[in-house]
């Protein structure tokens, strides 16, 4: 209930519309600013929860021709996020009405698709990840979208619909690929997909070296923000490069920055920053709502600061390195969590990591790896010493992780990020 509340108020919202449904209607909640509760569709419950107007009923019944309402403009603003919230409470990412026009290179230059396209994503509706992957970018582009919603993710029943109907782009969570990989893939027939791509979060190379090796395609993965569309993408007309998130979208300018504003050169680490002007590029925010203080942190002389971390290679790609906050400052060295992650999820004990910071008196700050492990497996001090070692054979020594810790489940958004900033939480 304090989650909904606090969206009603923030974006002081005025109206719900929900459909009829007793499970929905009692969820929601209400707030100071809510005038109008309506309900959609038949209904099911006449005199249930009074108050509630009829949608369809007070439509049906109004006059039509007259004046028309005021035609929105491109600067209006057209929907508000709100953020997965993995380094504080949600924010409010404002588009404007341009925003649907940046997911045509979502659809049509990363996810490949075309108008014989059957299109499934796997995102909560919560997420800004639904509208990447369910209803902008991919109706332009004229595909079909196969829509599965589910209380609890099982790997199994995700594959049967799969099969069953033919689906043939696919896109889900890095999370989701990493129990599709374990799963008996050979025992579903999987034959029409012709695409897969990933975004969320930055896909370790071995989890796309399992998938091709089981299904003969590869994961292209797409990197953004709530407060954009895929700035980055692995197209059609590239060979992937598994551990990498792609080149920049040709509708915005990416740039790679140090502390002092400057551009890194190739192979050092910089911050991803797009140089555009708010409003004026497709897809991109045009602040938080409300909010000016947050805006001009993150938005200043044109260029977005996204927070995020790459180094850029020869050929253009980038490499994901994590969240400036993320990193882990060891001693005199920066350490990125994800490469750390990528060298465990190798291991066949390891399902899913999490590697993080946690204070030291000496280094400043050690490197801990939460892991989930897989059925057959134990956590064991013998264990955590074997995972250890095979850090610092695959690896820098100084990466390797002085604490392991064996867990049953990492804290994650809805849209599925690992809450990094949680854990270190737990380990402050």
């Amino acid at each position: 209930a304090k989650d909904l509340v606090y969206r009603n108020n923030a974006a002081r919202v005025k109206a719900i519309l929900a459909v009829d449904d007793p499970e929905i209607l009692a969820e929601v909640e209400e707030s100071p600013t809510v005038a109008h509760f309506i309900k959609l569709g038949p209904d099911k419950l006449p005199g249930w929860l009074p108050g509630w107007r009829n949608y369809d009923e007070e439509t049906a019944s109004q006059p039509t021709g007259g004046d028309l309402p005021r035609v929105s403009q491109n600067e209006d603003v057209m929907l508000l996020y709100f953020t997965s919230g993995t380094t504080g409470p949600p924010k409010m990412v404002a588009h404007n009405q341009l925003y649907p026009l940046g997911h045509i290179a979502t659809a049509r230059f990363w996810q490949n698709l075309h108008p014989a396209s059957l299109h499934l994503t796997v995102a909560d509706s919560g997420w800004a990840k639904a509208v990447w992957g369910k209803i902008f970018g991919q109706w332009l582009c004229e595909a079909a979208v196969f829509v599965y919603d589910h209380d609890y993710f099982d790997v199994k029943k995700l594959l049967e619909v799969v099969s069953r109907h033919r689906v043939t782009s696919f896109c889900a969570p890095p999370t989701i690929y990493r129990y599709l990989i374990r799963a008996d893939l050979d025992a579903y027939d999987l034959s029409a997909l012709e695409w897969a791509t990933t975004a969320g979060e930055a896909l370790n190379p071995e989890i796309s070296r399992r998938f091709k090796d089981k299904t003969g395609i590869d994961i292209r993965e797409g990197y953004g923000q709530t407060e954009t569309t895929p700035m980055l993408l692995t197209t059609p007309y590239m060979a992937p490069r598994y551990g990498y998130l792609g080149r920049p979208n040709p509708t915005c300018t990416v740039l790679l920055l140090d502390a002092d504003n400057r551009p890194v050169p190739d192979g050092e680490v910089g911050e991803i920053c797009i140089q555009a002007q708010p409003g004026r590029t497709p897809g991109l925010f045009i602040g938080y709502y409300e909010d000016p203080q947050r805006t001009a942190a993150v938005w200043a002389g044109g260029i977005y600061h996204t927070g995020d971390l790459a180094i850029r290679a020869e050929d253009g790609c980038f490499q994901f390195v994590g969240r400036d906050d993320d990193v882990i400052k060891a001693s005199s060295y920066r350490i990125g969590p994800f490469e750390v992650e990528s060298v465990l999820m190798e291991h066949p004990a390891v399902v899913e990591c999490a590697v993080t910071g946690v204070p030291d008196a000496q280094r400043g700050q050690a490197v801990k790896a939460s892991i989930i492990l897989a059925p057959e497996y134990t956590g064991s001090p013998a264990l955590a010493r074997e995972l250890q070692q095979f850090v610092k054979d695959n690896t820098a020594p100084y990466k390797c992780p002085r604490i392991v810790d064996f867990v049953e489940e990492l804290p994650k958004t809805i849209s599925g990020k690992i809450r990094r900033v949680e854990i270190r939480g737990q380990s402050s």
